[in-house]
């Protein structure tokens, strides 16, 4: 036995080396178009009690605690970055997806689960357990090839990936309890159940999230660094509320960080940078635990039966359960082809199996080996190829290049006006125009340009080119005048 401090320094060592691995290793993963999440899989799994690391990990409850904490950070940080604007646009087809498509995905993987011999209680357990989807995992790939999709299809991903996860929740919990024999499993009883966990998650959430704005902007408090705290901790009392009501706790942290988002935050470029980090450790940390968790020689034994389940999912069940939803909103076919392929699974579906080894449910860690496979199978097919179905459907339009320098303004104080960043198109009106003749509203100017490797002090005489990143400063009220200029602010 290794004696204080050199056990804990090991531990160090192993989490340290785990970590700066996944992180240097990204790179390959985007060049091979390949999520990430499948990269941080196989790096857990490598460090396992199989794999070459041989570290020794099979503790279920901390992994479901841990994972959970890493979702809650995970999903604050999509509802921060996730405007109203947005919400507004695609809330009813993303409502219908993120509800009726995932009981529809889930039925229709419990039919083929059924028809390979399980019983139903597990099958249907099963198909609740995959049936969320996670659009970071599409839009890491995408970024990965510089590529991006409109906003309406971009916005419908977000969303219906903020909105599903709350329901495989509540789907998961009520089909576990049926396996063990606890409750009645019928279809008025899930609904009701279903019904109960979005209006107090929804509640809790509005409530945290108001709240918090308000005491953001009635209370200053003493250091910029206390207020990450701040909102750290309206995250996880916006899981925490709802849960001990019996609601959604993880649609409540959704609906807080939305409100939060669409407010005025001290401090804002620095929250968000802080909640971004958060969220990619906790991405990073939850793939690498569950990679431990997990046994290869188990996988073997599945890999029949997981391979078609996956294969029917990305090919039959979601492509079919998003085209029905689909039908009484217009988009067009190829988008909806899009979003029927692009469904892929993330963490949540594995944190979800954890949850009937919890509970010691008959069949739980066959189901939990099943559920990985899927979703390691589906970070191939289709996550491999959505960069390339992308540009097939005519959907994709190149990534503007990030700028070189980013110019941000700090206060914990409620300003008349805000730093817009833009990136100068060659269809803007303003390419290739002197900014002298530009009309600019009264209360607006240009702070800053950056070309290239160019900072560039802007004058009256200075021209804007195509590929420009212009800052300007301009008031709430002159926004809209700015943006018939320079397009949409960069960071939406």
């Amino acid at each position: 036995m290794i004696s204080e401090p050199g056990a804990t320094a090991l531990l160090f060592l192993g989490i340290g080396g785990l970590l700066a691995a996944s992180a240097v290793l990204s790179r390959a993963s985007q060049r091979l178009s390949v999520p990430l999440a499948l990269l941080f899989l196989g790096i857990g799994v490598a460090a396992g009690s199989e794999g070459i690391g041989r570290i020794p990990f099979d503790d279920y409850q901390f992994a479901f605690r841990a994972g959970s904490a890493a979702l809650v950070l995970i999903l604050f940080d999509g509802g921060l970055k996730t405007p109203l604007s947005a919400i507004r646009r695609v809330a009813a087809p993303a409502a219908v997806l993120g509800t009726i498509g995932v009981a529809g995905t889930g039925l229709l993987v419990a039919l083929f689960a059924w028809l390979l011999g399980l019983q139903w209680a597990p099958a249907l357990l099963l198909g609740a357990v995959v049936s969320s989807t996670d659009a970071a995992a599409v839009f890491s790939v995408l970024r990965g090839s510089g590529t991006t999709i409109d906003h309406k299809l971009s916005a419908t991903l977000e969303v219906e990936s903020g909105l599903n996860d709350p329901m495989a929740v509540i789907l998961t919990t009520v089909l576990t309890e049926n396996l063990l024999g606890t409750g009645a499993l019928s279809l008025s009883s899930i609904v009701l159940e279903v019904v109960q966990h979005i209006v107090i998650g929804g509640i809790a959430g509005l409530a945290v999230g108001y709240g918090t704005l308000r005491a953001l902007a009635r209370y200053r408090l003493p250091a910029g660094g206390l207020y990450p705290v701040l909102t750290l901790g309206a995250a996880l009392l916006a899981f925490a509320i709802p849960t001990l009501l019996h609601g959604s706790g993880f649609l409540g942290v959704y609906v807080a960080a939305v409100v939060l988002g669409s407010g005025r935050l001290p401090y804002r470029a620095s929250l968000l940078r802080m909640h971004d980090a958060l969220a990619w450790f906790s991405q990073v940390a939850m793939f690498l635990m569950l990679g431990l968790l997990v046994y290869p020689t188990h996988l073997l034994a599945v890999a029949p039966v997981g391979l078609i389940l996956a294969l029917l999912l990305a090919f039959v069940a979601r492509p079919a359960v998003v085209a029905l939803c689909l039908l009484p909103f217009r988009y067009r076919p190829r988008a909806v082809a899009y979003l029927g392929w692009v469904g892929l699974r993330g963490a949540v579906p594995i944190i979800l199996a954890v949850f009937p080894v919890l509970m010691r449910a008959p069949g739980a860690e066959w189901l939990f080996n099943v559920v990985f496979f899927i979703v390691v199978v589906n970070s191939i097919i289709p996550g491999a190829t959505v960069p390339w179905v992308t540009r097939r459907l005519g959907l994709a339009t190149e990534a503007p290049r990030a700028p070189q320098a980013v110019l941000e303004i700090e206060s914990h104080l409620e300003l008349n006006a805000e730093l817009l960043g833009f990136t100068i198109d060659e269809a803007l009106p303003a390419a290739g125009e002197m900014i002298s003749a530009l009309p600019f509203p009264e209360g607006a100017a240009v702070a800053m340009i950056v070309r290239g490797r160019e900072l560039i002090a802007p004058k009256g005489s200075t021209r804007l080119e195509p590929g420009d990143h212009v800052y300007v400063i301009t008031t709430h009220d002159d926004r809209g005048l700015v943006e018939l200029l320079f397009g949409h602010f960069a960071d939406e």
